[in-house]
């Protein structure tokens, strides 16, 4: 099965659901614009990812494949902001929403980083198989922990760009709840909403078991790709020894880019344009490379 649009063909692997296509710039444009392909893949243990492949208006095999954060979705701001930079610069964006969360399938609570890591890998697949050679992952927080750990797998990744990467998972659990909490979330499978929320917030007390066995620092060891990281040095979530320690961890090229005033959420406009831009950047230069064989 195959889309084709115009003179470009995209093949369609098996166990994929196709949408409808959206063009992202008005149809009186003189400039080709860039597709939306809303699909569906399956990760190995057959649960449904909803995902959104964005075409540029040129042909590419280039591609950044967007993981984004904990409690967010495929529609963050950040990966719809760098979907249009990226594709304006001729870089396709493959995005997709975690199990239990945005349009996937799966209750939230019975979220892993172990299941999002292998639903990476399966959009990692998905991409290749529908010929993009050139490969960029990103990853937003918790989104950057299952990117380092995926990437650590593959030898088919071009680079690596991390937002405020979460690197060891269970530190900054126990650095934000407590002891108390911790214990509290042991005996009820419930947690603070960790983005501010009111509510409590079902979420298995093996999330943290598995959080002790996913620490980043030993896998991050056998990255070889080109990295960056960016981390706003006033960020109350994700601990910035964390991304200190990860940037010596790595095996490849890499770059570590704080910004003084920005939190983690990169609230201020201007800590997010350098944050945003800062990544694109990064993809552009280095997907635009070819890496030694």
């Amino acid at each position: 099965m195959a889309l084709v649009e115009g003179k470009r063909r995209f093949p369609h692997p098996g166990q994929q659901g196709l949408g409808t296509c959206r063009s992202l710039l008005p149809p009186n444009s003189a400039t080709i614009p860039a597709v939306e392909e809303p699909l569906v893949f399956s990760d190995p243990l057959g649960h449904r990812v909803s995902a959104i492949l964005t075409i540029p208006g040129q042909s590419t095999d280039r591609i950044a494949v967007l993981c984004h954060g904990f409690l967010s979705g495929k529609n963050s701001t950040t990966n719809k902001t760098l979907t249009r930079m990226l594709t304006e610069r001729a870089i396709a964006t493959f995005r997709f929403d975690f199990f239990g969360q945005g349009e996937s399938d799966g209750p939230f609570e019975e979220l892993t980083t172990t299941l999002a890591v292998q639903q990476t890998e399966a959009a990692l697949d998905l991409v290749t198989a529908r010929g993009y050679g050139r490969i960029g992952l990103v990853g937003s927080s918790f989104g950057g922990l299952v990117a380092i750990l995926a990437a650590a797998k593959r030898s088919n990744i071009a680079c690596l760009a991390l937002k405020c990467p979460v690197v060891d998972f269970a530190e900054e659990l126990l650095l934000t709840l407590g002891p108390d909490e911790l214990a509290r979330w042991k005996t009820t499978d419930t947690i603070p909403d960790i983005i501010g929320g009111q509510d409590r917030v079902r979420l298995r007390y093996e999330f943290y078991e598995d959080s002790l066995r996913q620490i980043a620092y030993g896998p991050a060891e056998r990255i070889t790709m080109p990295t960056l990281i960016v981390q706003g040095e006033q960020d109350e979530c994700v601990p910035l020894h964390q991304s200190r320690r990860l940037c010596d961890a790595l095996g490849g090229p890499k770059k570590l880019v704080l910004l003084s005033d920005a939190d983690h959420q990169f609230t201020r406009g201007e800590d997010f344009h350098q944050m945003t831009t800062a990544i694109s950047d990064w993809l552009v230069t280095h997907l635009q490379e070819k890496r030694d064989s």
